[in-house]
Parts: C-alpha cells; structure tokens; sequence
C-alpha cells in the first residue's frame, strides 16, 4: 500500500537526486536498508562519500523539514552509516551527513535547501 505520505517522501526524494545530480553528485544509491534504518539517498562527490537524509514537508504546519531531524533520527542515521561502512570498508576514508529540505508538492516548484555535514 503507497500512502500519501510515502508517494510525498518519494517524491522528495526524487527531487533532491535531481537536485544533487545537478550539484555534481553521482548517485550511487537510493533507500538503502540497513538493520538500523534506511538511508534516503548515497552519493559521491569527488572522494567524499555522502549519506543524505532527505525531509519532505508539504505545508509548514508541523515546521520546516529539518526539524524532523532530531538527535534520536541523527542517532539513527550514524547506526545506519556504520553498518553501511562496516560492509564497504573501501569507503570509510572520507563521508559525512548532509541533511536535504524539500518544501512543495508534486506540481509545483519545490523549495529546496541543502544542509552539509550536519553530524559531526
């Protein structure tokens, strides 16, 4: 069953690959599952490895997008990494956390804001 809020989130994140393609990121995964959570979407640039979480809000009635970005979904996001780098060892060296806000609905322009390195 695809809920509203699953086709909204996909739909964000369909936006924000776009938007990083465009930035010079190479994708390299979307909605990786992991034990500790998903990550939205893997990318690649240059030699960082960039393990992004992509928030979706139609309307601000329940705040910005990254608000949703709590410390509990931060701890979250580090599980999932580590799992993720545990099996790719080879991409260890160089990553980093960056958070990506989608404001809008399908049919309209979004508005999109990119949060780097956000865990430090």
């Amino acid at each position: 069953m695809n809920t509203r809020r699953q086709r909204i989130g996909g739909w964000g994140e369909k936006i924000a690959a776009e938007y990083l393609s465009a930035q010079g990121y190479m994708i390299l995964a979307r909605n990786v599952r992991t034990p500790h959570g998903e990550i939205d979407i893997l990318a690649r640039r240059e030699q960082l490895l960039v393990f992004i979480e992509v928030k979706t809000r139609t309307t601000e009635g329940y705040g910005f997008p990254e608000e949703a970005v709590t410390a509990r979904k931060q701890a979250h996001m580090l599980a999932a990494a580590e799992d993720y780098l545990q099996s790719h060892p080879e991409d260890a060296e160089a990553w980093q956390f960056d958070v990506i806000a989608v404001e809008g609905k399908p049919g309209s322009e979004p508005r999109i804001t990119h949060f780097e390195n956000v865990i430090a």
